[in-house]
């Protein structure tokens, strides 16, 4: 487009016809040139997905500038842009190859200046100066361009760059605090942020101790122990504050003094019970026993919760402050508290850092200016080679172009790729071996059930797989579009070969039914007529027999209530009985029913009979030539609208929909006629001049019962024409 509008003349392009539709062609650098000015409603897709393709992953991230996972058309168009500034000829983009001469990358540009210097500085480090051309085995090798100097450009210094100890652990001492940052070779080092961030912390730390240093007398009243002893203080501090409260309150009101006492019910709690000093409900109690003006005895009589802890503080901040002794009266204790609030105030002030862990000696001397100033040196060495370093990254980058621009394109823009069958599409994952088939449009997918709802309105039969191979796992999509699907069902197992070659165990979890084939929509009447008739005839079967098996169980229930009969001894004189009972399990003979069996058999016999012998007269009555038309309209007419039916549907199957449910965006419809279906799953076939014996040993000896009553059912045809003169009458015509 641009070109268009600085006056320069349109691109001619050429067009080529596949999947019902027209698919530009790229057959030139200039036409990739050119690809800004192609109008986007030609393109046969918008956007796809980074991941689950059959694509090099570097350099689909690579053009993925946002790194949202995602390639749509402005990323392809800036990435063809990028590419053909850097070459002299964009022809060189129709080669594919993965190497590029140096006198080929165009230098006019300043861009250009640094990628071909970059180019060199990489052939040079890996001992190839003068070498005419780099290849992407050489620029994939950036880790070792970069592990061979200490500076690579990323403002990231390894402790490997310091030129002496000091600088050496001052760094290590940032990395414990802070953590590390990665330099592009993968090595623990620091930034500029974070070594400001913690010189920052640091000066901030010594000038917070400095103040303790400068004020000692009145922050730390026990000079250096102060911070050791002060846990001592700040255990019992709350508890000092609650005893003497209460003292005072019993003072206050002398009949308080018994409720501030634990009450008795407290300690017969405790009675059922096994006590340890460090029990909850004993923590809970006061110190001591709570009297008016009453001092706090420090050995005996306290609470024995509070007992070490109450010798701590005896020992290390009483007898160094007011003096040894055995009790603390109240004027003692804010005596205390008083000396240790400048303290407390400071330990306030302190500020956050994660550098305290270093010790206080080891922070003064990180605080010396010349330590941050060499870091801080080092730090700026190493971005000054950020142009030459970011250009070597870009060296990589410019060869996977040169490699790979042109076949996304022809995956994108076109599907040349997979419509010419001069390759597979790059969404193409392998093939699946399953029923006697190989299935080549097989897709990853993630969730098959998400995947299924916008994939079936493609009208593709899709079988969804789970391929497992060891502790790897995927899912994909597999469309079989030749054959039939009389053996495709849930939990079948098949063999997946992705596009490395290797098997995966694949098993059909979903399958999204639609028309396969034209062969299957013929046969599918008959089919379906075999399986009605052959399940009316079970349900007739099963139903018999559970009549059957209800009449016996009703005649064993009724013997067992009546129970055994004895028969009277006949009177004297008197003739023996006339009949005899039947036998058990049988029934009398119901002539009647019998009688209206057999005339609805006949009625039912003489109307087939008559509705076979009308159509096998007028058959007769045709002249020979119309014979073969009739027959083949009995076809038709059975057959005929389940293959229209199954024709309008295959010749609507549309790729575009599977795509969609993958993260593609297309742009058109991707139809997969017949042919085109036929030449995407192969059916199992004999290999060419393959010899085949047909005489099978273990074939099932079948009596021709078809035979017998086809032919049985022309004699008596031909007998019922007789009969009735047709048959004569026709022979007499010929």
């Amino acid at each position: 487009m641009a070109r268009a509008q600085h006056g320069h003349a349109k691109h001619v392009w050429r067009f080529f016809r596949a999947g019902g539709f027209d698919q530009v062609r790229l057959d030139s650098g200039h036409d990739i040139a050119a690809l800004g000015e192609l109008d986007q409603k030609l393109w046969v897709a918008l956007a796809c997905p980074t991941r689950g393709l059959e694509f090099d992953e570097v350099t689909l991230d690579l053009i993925d500038a946002d790194r949202d996972g995602r390639i749509r058309a402005p990323d392809i168009l800036a990435a063809v842009e990028w590419t053909v500034a850097l070459l002299k000829n964009p022809e060189d983009l129709i080669k594919g190859n993965a190497a590029l001469p140096l006198d080929a990358i165009a230098d006019a540009t300043p861009e250009g200046q640094r990628i071909l210097a970059s180019a060199r500085a990489i052939l040079r480090l890996l001992g190839k100066e003068g070498a005419a051309e780099i290849s992407l085995e050489d620029a994939a090798h950036i880790e070792q361009i970069y592990d061979g100097s200490a500076f690579n450009g990323d403002g990231v210094v390894p402790i490997e760059a310091a030129e002496d100890d000091d600088t050496r652990a001052a760094i290590g001492q940032i990395i414990a605090c802070i953590g590390p940052e990665q330099d592009r070779s993968g090595r623990p080092g620091v930034s500029q942020a974070t070594a400001d961030r913690f010189f920052a912390e640091a000066a901030s730390f010594a000038v917070w101790r400095a103040e303790a240093a400068e004020h000692e007398a009145a922050i730390l009243p026990l000079g250096e122990r102060t911070e050791a002893v002060a846990g001592s203080l700040a255990a019992l501090r709350d508890q000092l504050d609650d005893y003497f409260t209460r003292c005072r309150l019993a003072a206050f009101d002398p009949r308080a003094a018994e409720s501030l006492n634990p009450p008795l019910a407290a300690y017969e709690a405790l009675a059922g019970t096994a006590v340890a000093a460090d029990q909850d409900a004993l923590r809970a109690l006061p110190l001591a026993r709570i009297e008016a003006g009453r001092a706090l005895t420090l050995t005996d009589g306290v609470n024995p919760a509070w007992a070490d802890a109450l010798e701590r503080f005896r020992q290390d901040i009483v007898a160094p402050l007011i003096g040894a002794r055995d009790s603390l009266t109240e004027s003692d204790w804010e005596t205390i508290k008083t000396r240790f609030a400048a303290y407390r105030a400071w330990v306030a002030r302190k500020p956050a850092t994660t550098v305290e862990s270093l010790g206080i000696a080891a922070i003064r001397q990180l605080v010396e200016p010349a330590v941050k100033q060499k870091i801080d040196g080092l730090i700026a060495q190493d971005l000054a080679l950020e142009p030459e370093m970011s250009a070597i990254s870009r060296v990589e980058k410019l060869l996977r172009f040169l490699r790979d621009l042109h076949k996304l394109l022809n995956n994108v823009v076109s599907f040349r790729d997979f419509y010419t069958r001069s390759g597979k599409g790059m969404f193409q994952a392998g093939t699946l071996y399953l029923d006697g088939r190989s299935c080549e449009l097989c897709i990853k997918v993630e969730d098959e059930t998400k995947h299924a709802q916008l994939a079936g309105l493609s009208r593709i039969y899709l079988t969804y797989c789970a391929c497992t191979r060891g502790a790897e796992k995927m899912t994909i999509a597999a469309a079989f579009t030749a054959g039939d699907s009389d053996n495709l069902r849930v939990g079948r197992n098949g063999l997946f070969y992705d596009r490395k070659g290797r098997d995966w165990d694949a098993n059909i979890i979903k399958i999204v039914e639609h028309p396969i084939s034209l062969a299957e929509a013929f046969w599918l009447p008959y089919k379906q007529a075999g399986r009605m008739i052959s399940d009316q005839i079970q349900k007739a079967a099963a139903a018999r027999s559970a009549a059957q098996q209800g009449q016996q169980q009703a005649q064993l229930i009724a013997r067992s209530i009546a129970g055994p009969t004895q028969a009277a001894p006949p009177a004297a004189g008197a003739a023996p009985a006339a009949t005899a009972p039947a036998p058990t399990g049988q029934q009398a003979f119901d002539a009647a029913r019998f009688a209206g069996i057999f005339a609805a058999i006949g009625l039912a016999i003489g109307a087939i009979g008559t509705a076979v012998a009308t159509l096998v007269t007028g058959f007769l009555h045709l002249a020979w030539w119309q014979m073969p038309l009739a027959v083949l309209g009995v076809i038709l007419a059975i057959s005929g609208p389940s293959m229209v039916i199954a024709a309008l549907k295959l010749r609507s199957r549309n790729l575009g929909p599977i795509l969609d449910a993958s993260g593609w965006a297309v742009n058109t419809r991707l139809r997969v006629n017949i042919p085109f279906g036929t030449a995407l799953t192969a059916v199992a076939q004999l290999p060419p001049g393959a010899q085949r014996a047909l005489t099978d040993p273990y074939a099932e000896k079948r009596q021709p019962w078809v035979l017998y009553g086809v032919a049985l059912a022309i004699l008596v045809a031909l007998g019922f024409l007789w009969w009735q003169g047709y048959l004569a009458a026709w022979l007499h015509r010929l």
